[in-house]
């Protein structure tokens, strides 16, 4: 399974977001970006729109129950906090268009680093350790392109607040229409509650 732990902004922030990203897709050249999102979000059981706190890629069946017992732990481990989706900015030239984050991002980087500590210890391969820069996802670009103008619109985005009180495992599919553009569909696989009563 291809997987990675998350935070899942609840509907109500992923309703303002996609206010903001039709505000984003007026703007000239907006068809050259490929967005994230769907008709219809916000919807139950999975979310385009998500903290990525470690990706994973594929990992072998037989280690997800100890994967997900760390993660339990990691859960348990760590308080609810309070977060909001903030601000933005790009990655690789316009490769990628993103949604930030404000409130307790002290907390939301120990959760990321328990939860790639979760996988090492599980004995899921990863990469070399960065440190977290929160971002959400927004659009991507196949080409390096221009997007002053969407980053200034996403500087000045400023979502409602909310408590972050559970950790998510998801499952991300890859497109297999080979339709251009088609999005990975994403499934979560298990939720844990933060904090000693998680």
């Amino acid at each position: 399974m291809r997987l990675f732990a998350a935070v899942l902004p609840p509907p109500e922030v992923a309703a303002e977001l996609a206010t903001e990203v039709d505000r984003l897709k007026r703007l000239p050249g907006a068809d050259a970006l490929r967005w994230t999102g769907r008709p219809g979000w916000p919807r139950g059981g999975a979310t385009d729109w998500h903290f990525t706190l470690a990706f994973y890629g594929e990992v072998e069946d037989g280690v997800v129950p100890d994967l997900s017992d760390r993660l339990a732990r990691a859960a348990h481990r760590t308080p609810p906090f309070r977060l909001s989706v903030a601000g933005g900015g790009q990655f690789g030239h316009g490769r990628a268009l993103w949604a930030g984050a404000d409130g307790d991002l002290e907390t939301l980087r120990l959760l990321a680093d328990r939860a790639e500590a979760a996988a090492r210890k599980a004995g899921v391969p990863m990469g070399e350790h960065r440190r977290y820069k929160a971002h959400l996802t927004v659009a991507r670009s196949r080409d390096a392109m221009e997007v002053r103008p969407y980053v200034e619109l996403l500087a000045e985005f400023a979502g409602r607040t909310w408590t972050v009180a559970e950790l998510t495992l998801v499952r991300s599919n890859l497109p297999t229409s080979g339709v251009p553009g088609e999005q990975p569909r994403y499934e979560v696989v298990a939720r844990w509650g933060l904090g000693a009563g998680g």
